[in-house]
């Protein structure tokens, strides 16, 4: 069976709640120390804690006028894609435009829009509500200016999966790469969910962690303590490209893309299926699609989300799936659920700890769960070489994507 084709991972932008920036990011990832507080925005709901982007500058990237026009969600996608690209060595004023695609996930794109013109609306009726409006609350806005700003004519796309939609994005880019539909494809997710009415729908729901008395640790993954997510905002964004590419121009990346695999559970809007078919199915069809057993993976970036529900299914198909144990970490720990960026902003520390022969030891994991039987790194960062990883991403509706990764030789 021939072996499809790898994609290089060759630039990587971050803005999350760890830092501005991908080295940032990653050097509060390493630490493993939390990122979530009160929140302002949030106060007098019963949940008040986020993880929120502290430090956000637009200046450099983006022109004042247009700044005033955007979403949050979009200001975060077009400085993490202008990082990444630039990290990628690109000058996208001379790249071949229309061979260069945009992908970007997001749960729902200009919520806070969204939320600050209805209530416009209801106080002071239809004049009220700005002719910039939809243009700031439409999904597919990011993509859009990212598109035009960094002047990419090829298919630019939006995706939807949930919590999914980041790594559904990423997937989509290499699909793009291995189809030959384009040689650049700058795919990703970003979200700025964090808003009173989510953040109370959420809560509703009882999916977020009420230690609101000690935010730094309330976002657990794999504890026994765990009780829901934080809620939190961000983009990431990767320059995807062609391995064979991306070493003719001399730029091997930080990793390669060798696998994707989606599936459904088709089960509940909310739950995932008990017995995990779903994230099953998609881990093995990743592995599958990387030509790769289940014993040669040495590192999963999960899901991990903190809730009860979640983790136990995740660690119970790791501990069916590879019962080697390979190292398993959870981001959300520090830099909390960024919704739909969670899976484009976890594919980037996957790369990089492939890079950088390190994993990320699991924030606030004080008391194991011994009923998961999974290898979570704890305490401090794990050094060693990381021959394959995966990284895991779930949404609501039983969306289920997963990338496998080798590093870049």
């Amino acid at each position: 069976m021939t072996r499809a084709v790898s994609v290089a991972i060759t630039g990587i932008g971050l803005v999350t709640p760890a830092g501005v920036g991908t080295k940032a990011s990653w050097r509060r990832l390493l630490s493993a120390s939390p990122t979530a507080g009160k929140d302002p925005r949030l106060a007098g709901l019963s949940i008040d804690i986020s993880c929120r982007v502290h430090d956000f500058d637009t200046a450099a990237d983006i022109a004042p006028a247009l700044t005033r026009r955007l979403d949050l969600s979009a200001q975060y996608a077009l400085v993490a894609a202008q990082e990444a690209v630039r990290d990628a060595g690109h000058d996208c004023s001379v790249w071949d435009a229309g061979r260069v695609g945009v992908v970007l996930g997001s749960a729902a794109g200009g919520v806070q829009a969204y939320e600050h013109e209805t209530e416009r609306y209801l106080d002071r009726g239809q004049a009220a509500v700005t002719a910039t409006f939809l243009p700031r609350y439409l999904p597919n806005m990011a993509v859009g200016h990212v598109a035009q700003i960094l002047n990419a004519q090829g298919p630019s796309l939006h995706t939807s999966t949930a919590c999914a939609s980041g790594t559904t994005a990423i997937g989509l880019g290499v699909s793009l790469l291995r189809s030959g539909a384009c040689d650049i494809v700058v795919a990703g997710g970003t979200e700025a969910f964090t808003t009173p009415v989510i953040t109370s729908a959420f809560a509703r729901m009882r999916a977020l962690s009420k230690r609101v008395d000690d935010p730094s640790a309330a976002s657990r993954p794999f504890d026994v303590d765990r009780d829901g997510f934080v809620m939190s905002e961000g983009a990431g964004v990767l320059v995807l490209e062609r391995a064979d590419q991306a070493r003719r121009r001399g730029t091997p990346g930080y990793a390669h893309i060798v696998g994707y695999g989606a599936s459904s559970d088709a089960h509940h809007p909310v739950a995932p299926h008990p017995e995990g078919r779903g994230v099953r199915a998609a881990i093995l069809a990743a592995l599958d699609d990387a030509r790769a057993r289940p014993r040669e993976v040495d590192h999963v970036n999960a899901h991990g989300t903190s809730t009860p529900a979640n983790d136990a299914v995740e660690g119970a198909v790791l501990a069916e799936l590879f019962p080697h144990h390979p190292a398993v970490t959870a981001p959300k720990g520090v830099v909390g659920h960024m919704i739909g960026a969670a899976g484009a902003v976890e594919a980037a520390f996957t790369a990089l700890s492939l890079a950088h022969g390190v994993i990320p030891p699991c924030a606030n994991l004080d008391t194991p769960d011994p009923s998961l039987r999974v290898d979570t790194v704890r305490g401090s960062a794990r050094h060693g070489d990381i021959g394959l990883a995966l990284s895991n991403s779930f949404g609501f509706g039983g969306h289920n994507a997963v990338l496998a990764m080798r590093p870049a030789v």
